[in-house]
């Protein structure tokens, strides 16, 4: 029996394959592979994808965060033992980014249909050493809305925004990475715009915080062997850069082909026993992860793997639970814990065929929890 992959890497960059090789052929004779033509390329490149004034290329999706933070504490916006608000079922990364720079996680409850932070227990969040949110666009869907900018303004909050799974996702004309005072984005190879290997930026249209970040991802240096932070080693090389111009031209086209799928999966799975997920509007999902919600999840997976489909859970362990934040492990937060119980990821590359995808959906229909 042919197995439906979840993700198939290989396939994806097939399609860029001639463009590739030229612009890994380039970096290679050009003798320059850090902080180079590509890499400036491509940070004028996705600034202007984005609509910001910068984009600082970093490592990788946590070092973007990482550094946005860091930049914040040598700018004396935020320091040690300040507070910052995140969504209690994100991935780690996000959590790691704050405790990383002496910041204090606060957890708040997410949306049950989003997935995302939901804006009305914000407040019940906030005390005097609340200098943050950071809301994260989980799945690919924008995660702010108008109750959130008012509560950051009100209350005179930096929102950031992890925008590691929703590259071109829009939010009342702009694009993710955009609409926050500064923004983390990972290339991962999975994402939808994935380098071939690690890879992440920063985007931003604050000019201190971005000349600040342009120094501590290089050591901390402002000028060779001169350095102004104790910063870090985290920029993204040459060759990634490159990489990642080639598939941006291409990356509303992959939009397109994952909206068509979810679009049928949205419209289509009619199995009582599955929760879909919510979509609030159609430009504000790039559909990074299709994710729907059963509560007999494992039973669910191991029935679409005895059928061909390979699934994935993103993720089991919410932030609060996880061995390296024992000092957490006794809080509740019993959406967010919910969500992490029963949530299960579809395929939804935008390379699948449609027959595959209504394959896949007559199979969940068929299913009897």
């Amino acid at each position: 029996m042919d197995v439906i992959k979840f993700l198939d890497l290989q396939k994806i960059n097939a399609q860029y394959s001639k463009e590739l090789k030229e612009a890994a052929n380039r970096v290679i004779d050009s003798g320059w592979y850090v902080l180079g033509k590509e890499l400036e390329a491509f940070e004028r490149n996705y600034a202007s994808f984005c609509g910001t004034n910068s984009t600082l290329g970093v490592a990788n999706g946590l070092d973007a965060l990482r550094l946005i933070f860091k930049a914040y504490i040598e700018l004396g916006v935020m320091q040690k033992g300040d507070e910052v608000i995140v969504p209690a079922n994100t991935f780690i990364a996000s959590v790691l980014a704050i405790s990383d720079n002496g910041l204090i996680p606060v957890f708040a409850e997410p949306d049950a249909k989003t997935f995302n932070l939901d804006s009305s227990k914000l407040e019940a969040a906030i005390t005097k050493k609340t200098k943050a949110i950071l809301t994260v666009h989980l799945y690919g869907q924008i995660s702010i809305d108008q109750r959130m900018m008012e509560i950051c303004n009100e209350y005179n909050l930096k929102l950031i925004e992890d925008a590691a799974q929703s590259h071109g996702a829009q939010w009342n004309g702009k694009v993710s990475g955009a609409i926050g005072d500064a923004a983390g984005h990972s290339f991962y190879p999975a994402k939808n715009l994935g380098a071939l290997g690690d890879a992440g930026a920063v985007t931003t249209n604050d000019e201190p915080l971005a000349n600040t970040i342009a120094a501590l991802r290089n050591y901390g240096s402002h000028k060779k062997y001169e350095n102004r932070y104790q910063g870090l080693n985290s920029r993204l090389d040459e060759l990634q850069a490159a990489f990642l111009n080639v598939k941006l031209k291409h990356l509303q086209g992959d939009i397109a082909g994952r909206r068509k799928v979810a679009k049928y999966y949205l419209e289509h799975i009619t199995n009582p026993s599955i929760l879909l997920p919510e979509v609030v509007h159609n430009k504000g999902h790039v559909w990074h992860l299709f994710v729907i919600r059963t509560a007999n999840r494992d039973k669910l997976q191991e029935y679409l793997y005895q059928h061909g489909i390979q699934t994935l859970i993103h993720y089991p362990v919410p932030p609060h639970k996880q061995r390296a934040y024992r000092s957490f492990n006794h809080m509740s937060f019993p959406i967010a814990e919910q969500i992490h119980k029963e949530v299960l990821s579809l395929p939804v590359s935008n390379l699948e065929d449609m027959e595959v995808i209504k394959r896949i959906v007559l199979i969940i229909n068929n299913y009897d929890n």
